[in-house]
């Protein structure tokens, strides 16, 4: 298993507790409104940031395991060759996705960094650079895990169709 699998695989195991903590923010929250009268305060707030987040932190784990949404119907028919291309073609459509966020995301986070941009009133203020940040960093890990597909792909160091080298991720073909 490469660096940058066991590295998706930390970052995805992270995202995961995070959900969880939502999932208790949330309990908390419902439970302080209905009982007690007392919301815990920036719940909304919190949420909105955090699922932005959690949902990028799963995405290069997502690629090297082969689980970005494609449909088998036409690489089926094809030849193992035309199955890579098109393999190659989806990753470059990829890369391209990512680096249009890199692109776009870039000046976003540096202004909401640079004059400390924030979501929420009151009792909780939510920085809004981690979350930009998140954006950027998983996409500059997402294009490299898509450059990397590429490559274990063209290189024949793909063990199936659908995983990286040495994951153990989508091992079965159904």
């Amino acid at each position: 298993m490469t660096a940058a699998v066991r590295l998706a695989r930390a970052i995805h195991i992270f995202s995961a507790f995070w959900t969880l903590a939502l999932a208790v923010l949330i309990f908390a929250d419902v439970t302080g409104r209905e009982f007690l009268n007392q919301p815990v305060p920036g719940t909304k707030e919190i949420l909105q940031n955090s699922v932005v987040a959690i949902t990028f932190l799963q995405i290069p784990l997502a690629i090297y395991s082969g689980s970005m949404l494609r449909t088998s119907i036409f690489s089926d028919a094809l030849p193992p060759i035309g199955r890579r291309i098109l393999r190659t073609f989806g990753s470059l459509l990829g890369l391209a996705l990512f680096m249009g966020l890199l692109w776009s995301t870039w000046p976003s986070f540096w202004d909401a960094y640079r004059i400390g941009e924030y979501e929420g009133e009151g009792a909780l203020r939510v920085a809004t650079w981690p979350v930009r940040g998140t954006v950027l960093a998983i996409s500059v890990f997402g294009f490299f895990a898509y450059l990397s597909m590429i490559w274990f792909d063209w290189t024949g160091q793909l063990e199936n169709e659908d995983a990286a080298p040495g994951t153990g991720l989508s091992g079965m073909k159904v």
